[in-house]
């Protein structure tokens, strides 16, 4: 199973942008699918998940700013990402889990190769 982010560049703080992952296999509808992001010096952290029926969860210090959603006929999930913030900087990875519910956990099986996010002040 291979990801493949997108979407990523620079804004300004207010701005949006709208991150996907292309996934190649034929059986996306089975994957629980996540966004993590990275920040220079610090660990890996959870931003968002999908399950495969759609529910969805959101880190707490996204606030109701980042929404994920997923087409299942594209084998694609988008991330879109309203005012942000200097601190949202980083580079961010989707991820994909096989035949779970909805799946918070950094145990993913697989991940994509990363897409960065930088947003200037």
């Amino acid at each position: 199973v291979q990801l493949q982010a997108s979407g990523g560049g620079l804004v300004q703080a207010g701005g949006s942008l709208r991150l996907f992952c292309t996934v190649a296999t034929p059986t996306f509808s089975n994957y629980c699918m996540g966004w993590f992001r990275q920040a220079p010096g610090k660990e890996r952290e959870f931003v968002a998940a999908i399950s495969r029926k759609g529910r969805t969860a959101n880190a707490d210090f996204v606030k109701g700013r980042f929404t994920i959603s997923r087409d299942n006929e594209k084998n694609t999930v988008e991330l879109l990402m309203n005012s942000l913030k200097v601190e949202d900087t980083a580079v961010y990875f989707c991820a994909a889990i096989p035949n779970t519910g909805l799946y918070l956990g950094p145990s993913y099986h697989y991940w994509g190769q990363g897409t960065q996010v930088t947003v200037s002040s």
